[in-house]
């Protein structure tokens, strides 16, 4: 009986472990995020007009997850973004009023990336959750790519 017990403990922890690596499965990381930011820096240089198109829709891989870059340009208005294209980024704010779109224009310097972290709904919820974007520079467009933690 002990036998039995012990061996649906460790189904029952084997089963728990999955089913962590699997929520862990759905949010990209850090490096993901960044490896992200990098193919947008180079897409941006290669080619900016094609590279904030695909941005825009997700397309070329810009779209992982929930992972996606996003851009604002000198006016501060998104210049791609899944679904915020046009509007202000620099006047974005979190639901408890953190004003992170000026954050992420302030931190953002042509050939370095900064972090910005901040509380922001996952996708599909309400709930603001640790979010931290990754932000640079790129000639006139500040671009970032934001990873949960």
């Amino acid at each position: 009986m002990k036998k039995w017990i012990a061996l649906a403990c460790v189904a029952a922890s084997l089963s728990g472990l999955s089913t962590l690596s699997l929520a862990a499965a759905e949010s990209g990381s850090a490096a993901e995020a960044r490896a992200m930011l990098d193919k947008t820096i180079a897409a941006m240089k290669a080619d900016k007009a094609a590279a904030l198109s695909q941005i825009a829709k997700g397309e070329n891989g810009f779209k992982d997850r929930d992972l996606y870059p996003f851009c604002g340009g000198a006016d501060g208005k998104f210049t791609a973004h899944p679904t915020l294209t046009g509007q202000s980024m620099k006047d974005l704010k979190t639901k408890d009023g953190d004003p992170i779109g000026s954050k992420l224009y302030a931190q953002a310097k042509e050939g370095a990336v900064a972090e910005v972290g901040y509380l922001w709904p996952k996708p599909g919820s309400s709930e603001p959750a640790k979010k931290v974007s990754l932000v640079t520079k790129i000639g006139d467009q500040v671009c970032a790519v934001g990873y949960y933690q």
